[in-house]
């Protein structure tokens, strides 16, 4: 790799720190080289108290991060100090770390807009702690939007080996993610979605599945006239512009291995109906990617499970597989 990944602290007081240190350790098993905007004294009493052999090098600055983390990667874990030492506890958040949570989330964008980083890998963040610091986005995903001036056009995909699922509704009440679905919306992203496929994952001709909102997808209308009215004239405004759109289908069907081999992705009406079947299927392998974005970024799928943190027993496969996709997605943009 010419440049590394940044990848952010999250939420400290969650297992961010303990699978970035894992994914350190797994170097030699393809993780790509990467560099942690946190706290170095912090990761050194924790691989301490874990038992974990993890040297840990302070970078002088964000502008010589890029050439120093690769050169150190191989010895040592790089890390861009965050600029204070949390206050949090394994499994207690303390807001008055949000200013670090959401600085380390900054720099990362202001590294991979400036051309210092390949790509940002975020860890999980715990939005109540934030939100009772004041932080006003719903969540990582709309933050990273109005960082990048993207708000209108990011869309959220969760991506596993097997399944690739993209909410039209993110993080919304379901009352009012149904009140606010639109054909617009639908629109949007299935086309964000078209173009990364294409762009970041490498496929020619991509086929996306539409899940319908309703029961058996309304059933003709007998279960909800949504599915007529908004989802069906937005798949054909989609496959007017040579999107290979279809459906809409009967969520409760589409998930399954058979179905899952007729599409490169299943665009989902709201939240839960995209994330239940992704991370049943590929738990601790699937992967959150922001599209629509002028940069890559990538995160686990997973939360900051308070109830493992400071225990060494959190898995950090969904880590590494976000390290490498974002990677992956670098090279193939640099490619093109």
């Amino acid at each position: 790799m010419v440049l590394p990944l940044a990848l952010t602290m999250g939420e400290p007081a969650g297992i961010g720190g303990e699978i970035a240190l894992q994914a350190w350790l797994r170097r030699g098993t393809g993780v790509p080289p990467f560099y942690l905007i946190d706290d170095p004294g912090r990761l050194a009493a924790l691989a301490g108290r874990l038992g974990w052999s993890v040297p840990i090098r302070p970078l002088a600055g964000p502008r010589v991060a890029a050439r120093d983390a690769l050169e150190i990667f191989a010895e040592a874990l790089p890390v861009l100090p965050v600029g204070a030492a949390p206050r949090a506890l394994p499994g207690r958040p303390d807001p008055l770390d949000a200013a670090l949570v959401t600085g380390a989330i900054e720099t990362a964008v202001a590294a991979v807009r400036a051309g210092e980083a390949a790509a940002i890998v975020t860890n999980p963040i715990n939005k109540e702690a934030l939100y009772r610091a004041g932080f006003r986005h719903p969540g990582h995903t709309e933050y990273l939007a109005e960082l990048a001036g993207a708000s209108a056009s990011a869309v959220m995909m969760l991506a596993g080996a097997e399944l690739r699922v993209v909410p039209v509704t993110i993080h919304l009440a379901l009352r009012r993610a149904i009140d606010e679905l639109t054909g617009a919306a639908i629109v949007h992203a299935g086309r964000v979605t078209h173009q990364a496929l294409m762009r970041d994952f490498g496929i020619a001709r991509p086929v996306i599945a539409v899940a319908g909102l309703n029961p058996h997808a309304g059933e003709a209308g007998a279960l909800g006239r949504e599915d007529i009215e908004i989802i069906t004239p937005a798949i054909a405004q989609l496959r007017a512009a040579d999107i290979d759109a279809r459906g809409p289908f009967s969520a409760d069907t589409m998930f399954h291995a058979a179905a899952r081999a007729g599409y490169d992705a299943a665009l989902c009406m709201y939240h839960d109906q995209a994330l239940i079947p992704v991370k049943t299927i590929d738990f601790d392998g699937a992967v959150n990617v922001t599209l629509g974005l002028p940069f890559i970024r990538t995160s686990p799928d997973h939360g900051t499970a308070f109830d493992i943190a400071g225990k060494g027993t959190a898995r950090p496969d969904s880590l590494i597989a976000a390290l490498r996709l974002a990677a992956a997605m670098a090279a193939r943009r640099s490619a093109s």
